[in-house]
């Protein structure tokens, strides 16, 4: 028996020898392995969402001198666009290339505050898995490359981080609004790049003036610094807001920003059901975990209050998501990350925990995030297709329309646009219809009068508005437009209609695609 367990001892060392060298490297650099490793498949493609896709095109435009909300619309926070300023400089591709690093950085670093949240709950244990967790996770709700909340999720974290109960302040009341003020400012700035941050924000104020009336400060201060903490939340966005009225477009910034939310028509009861699910799906096992972490027992009184936050945050996220009622993959996101580091309780503080739902849970999460992430790819197409589909559009001087498809096709061909309602649904989605501040039909018949030399459409999709389909086809027949030729993008086969004296590339047209879904 003593041979036996010298030879399993013999070779087992390696992996021991493994182990101990994986343990002795730095925290940082394991999450960045993990999040390298997870997160290559998208490196370097230009189509990972159609999202990113508008992002650097509207940053792109607005290195050309366009306004946000004037001379390109959109409803999101013009923030968010001059965060994508820095990678948009650098064009295409390697503008692409740039805005997927930033976005893995923000990655990491959120990774690392959680470490850090999970040390102050006395969750220190769970910390690294909750961490890995969390960068697994992102790819399950369409957060492989640069969605807003890889960048905000950073900043509500650092947010949470700041105002963390510390005993030592519990009599040092100048510490504490200074840190309130820190967070709160954090806030402000995330809400500047989604405004979905509201309901986190909302709570951490809130949070903030409880625990001020709990530590006994009078009623008239909880209330003078409640406004102060409003206030610095309020004033990026109010900044914003600033400047479009110094340059004559308060009214757009606000309908953009605000009223056209308001506007925008609800998804049939179906589709949000199904939608619904899909993000039930892929949060539904980490709030189970966070729940049971309720009962991880607490090694200090301190650890009490710590939790209450961390909790309360969670349900705030949860509250902000359930409101929106429409369900993307990606709304998911800013839940992932309260759930992971409420996590981190019973998967570091619990025998259980540690022994199967830790390795159970990553498990679940490689391997189905990357799932995930590769049929995304496999649908919305890659950098090759892309660059494939632009050459056969051309690089001339011509105006393009794309009137269902891939924005980024106007920085990859370099073609100018005939319209501010650049991203392709706004002009095509039942739902925006009587939400942009246009008339979509109306608009769309004001480019083909400024006669674009390139159209590009793709097949029909589930939620078209099929009067719009019907006068873009009528008005490319109208016109003369011929079909230059028929190229795969993902699962779709991509359109591209040439104006009467353009001249058409011999490729061969392959037959059309069944109309489909959108990814």
């Amino acid at each position: 028996m003593p041979a036996d367990t010298a030879l399993l001892d013999s070779r087992l060392a390696p992996f021991a020898s493994l182990q101990t060298a994986v343990a002795a490297l730095p925290r940082w650099s394991i999450l960045l392995l993990v999040a390298i490793a997870v997160r290559a498949l998208t490196f370097g493609n230009p189509v990972v969402h159609v999202d990113e896709e508008f992002y650097f095109v509207t940053a792109r435009m607005m290195l050309d001198g366009a306004l946000p909300f004037v001379d390109i619309w959109d409803r999101k926070p013009v923030g968010l666009f001059l965060l994508y300023l820095p990678a948009a400089a650098f064009g295409v591709p390697g503008g692409i290339w740039v805005y997927q690093m930033m976005a893995l950085a923000s990655v990491v670093a959120t990774a690392l505050v959680i470490l850090r949240l999970a040390k102050h709950a006395g969750w220190e244990r769970g910390g690294m898995v909750a961490a890995i967790l969390y960068i697994l996770m992102l790819n399950f709700g369409d957060g492989q490359g640069g969605q807003s909340p890889v960048f905000y999720n950073l900043l509500t974290a650092v947010a949470v981080a700041a105002i963390v109960p510390r005993p030592r302040e519990a009599r040092d009341s100048a510490a504490r609004f200074r840190r309130g003020m820190i967070a709160m400012a954090l806030i402000g700035v995330a809400l500047q790049i989604k405004y979905s941050v509201l309901f986190e924000g909302a709570f951490l104020g809130l949070w903030l003036m409880w625990r001020e009336h709990r530590l006994g400060t009078s009623t008239a201060d909880v209330v003078r610094r409640g406004a102060a903490w409003a206030a610095i939340a309020a004033a990026p966005t109010l900044a914003a807001w600033a400047f479009y009225v110094a340059v004559g477009h308060g009214d757009a910034w606000f309908y953009a920003n605000f009223g056209s939310i308001v506007d925008r028509q609800s998804d049939p009861a179906l589709v949000l059901l199904r939608a619904f699910l899909k993000v039930a799906l892929i949060l539904g096992l980490l709030l189970i975990v966070s729940g049971l972490s309720r009962r991880v027992p607490v090694r200090d009184a301190s650890e009490h209050p710590v939790r209450a936050l961390y909790f309360g945050w969670l349900i705030a996220s949860v509250f902000g998501l359930l409101v929106f009622g429409s369900w993307f993959n990606h709304y998911a996101l800013p839940v992932l990350l309260p759930a992971c580091v409420c996590c981190a309780g019973y998967l570091g503080g619990h025998r259980l925990g540690r022994a199967l739902v830790a390795p159970a849970l990553l498990a679940m999460a490689l391997f189905g995030g990357e799932y995930t992430a590769w049929s995304a790819a496999w649908h919305r197409g890659n950098a090759q297709q892309l660059e494939t589909l632009a050459d056969a559009i051309g690089h001339g001087p011509g105006c393009m329309y794309v009137y269902s498809g891939n924005s980024i096709l106007y920085s990859y061909t370099g073609r100018c646009a005939l319209s501010p309602w650049l991203f392709p649904s706004h002009l095509s989605r039942e739902r925006e219809n009587g939400a942009l501040g246009v008339n979509q039909l109306a608009e769309i018949d004001r480019i083909f009068d400024q006669r674009p030399e390139i159209v590009v459409m793709r097949p029909e999709y589930f939620g078209e508005r099929m009067a719009a389909h019907a006068l873009t086809v009528r008005r490319l027949n109208a016109g003369g437009y011929t079909l230059r030729g028929r190229y795969p993008l993902g699962d779709l086969m991509i359109d591209v209609y040439a104006a009467p004296g353009v001249t058409a590339s011999a490729v061969p047209i392959p037959p059309r695609r069944a109309a489909s879904k959108p990814s």
